[in-house]
């Protein structure tokens, strides 16, 4: 699929930057960074639910430690 990305003079420097650093072109970078952030995005989305599953199973021993 094509598309086009329209960034502005600071985002075109910090996609450049990016690109360099990682030693690939910037449509490299691009994808890198999308699929990076999706990745991130579930991770961050299970670890709230664990963390939310955890505080209700243990909300009074929680309590308990906290006196």
């Amino acid at each position: 699929m094509a598309m086009t990305l329209r960034l502005n003079e600071e985002q075109e420097r910090a996609l450049a930057m990016l690109a360099e650093v990682q030693g690939v072109s910037k449509h490299e970078a691009i994808v890198r960074a999308i699929s990076e952030a999706a990745a991130r995005s579930v991770r961050d989305d299970r670890v709230r639910a664990l963390s939310q599953d955890g505080r209700s199973r243990y909300a009074s021993l929680l309590d308990r430690l906290a006196q």
